[in-house]
């Protein structure tokens, strides 16, 4: 069984609702992230999304913008993630399934099933693509089906209900479900929409609901523990990672800090 398939169904069974923070890898530098991974996990981290650093990202605000660019700036490869990931996941007890969130781009200029083969072989259990639309995700979905990798795609607030139910079809692992209309970035409250529209995509699918983007404090994170089987919290983790830069045991310890704080808050 994938390991996503695995974590969600012992959560399922325990009531709890997963939490996922997402990182982007080479921030500052790929051998940070190697030091990064094991901390956040031993944090409380289900498991983690890890962001592929991209030029021209899609939905990304701008703390992840100038996280990835400053990824860039140090001339990441995608050889480099891949081998990062490698040895994180090779460790002695390691759990945490692991989900990149990579443009498609990246993945057709290498070949979407290079991708796919490469990111098994370096213990990655499934991507988030956010910028392929579901009318073109056919062949990636089965590609990713056939290699037993979780194909993951966005519902936003303004997918319609009949394209909704095409999106969650193509997808396996979970359903990242976007709460608010716009880029990442942490946001005051959460929309009072959105238990409407996790209602709504629970009558499509039995896939775990996992919800990003404006997720950034504990009492948003208690909040979606009721009505989310995930929490994902981006910005608010990649923004401790500045001062990594010039300080890197801080930037370790910041993290580390935010996301046992967001974790307990599910109880």
């Amino acid at each position: 069984m994938n390991p996503i398939d695995s974590l969600f169904q012992r959560l399922r069974a325990a009531k709890r609702a997963a939490f996922m923070p997402f990182v982007t890898a080479g921030d500052p530098d790929i051998a940070f992230t190697r030091e990064l991974l094991p901390a956040v996990a031993d944090a409380g981290a289900d498991l983690m999304e890890i962001g592929f650093p991209f030029s021209d990202p899609i939905a990304d605000g701008p703390v992840i913008q100038a996280s990835y660019t400053r990824a860039l700036a140090q001339k990441l490869k995608l050889a480099d993630v891949f081998a990062a990931l490698r040895d994180t996941t090779a460790r002695p007890g390691w759990s945490a399934p692991l989900v990149s969130m990579a443009s498609y781009s990246l993945m057709f200029k290498m070949g979407p099933a290079a991708f796919i083969d490469a990111a098994k072989a370096a213990g990655v259990s499934g991507a988030v693509v956010p910028d392929v639309p579901v009318e073109e995700a056919e062949e990636l979905s089965k590609l990713a089906a056939d290699r037993d990798f979780k194909l993951v795609l966005l519902v936003t607030p303004t997918t319609s209900p009949q394209r909704a139910e095409k999106v969650v079809k193509a997808c396996g692992g979970f359903v990242y479900v976007v709460s608010v209309v716009g880029i990442t970035g942490a946001r005051e409250a959460l929309p009072s929409a959105l238990r409407e529209q996790l209602t709504r995509l629970r009558t499509m699918t039995e896939l775990p609901l996992c919800v990003g983007f404006g997720v950034s404090r504990p009492e948003h994170v208690r909040e979606l523990k009721e009505i989310a089987d995930g929490v994902i919290v981006g910005s608010a983790v990649v923004k401790k990672l500045e001062a990594a830069g010039t300080d890197r045991a801080k930037g370790l310890a910041d993290v580390k800090q935010l996301v046992s704080e967001l974790r307990g808050a599910l109880g």
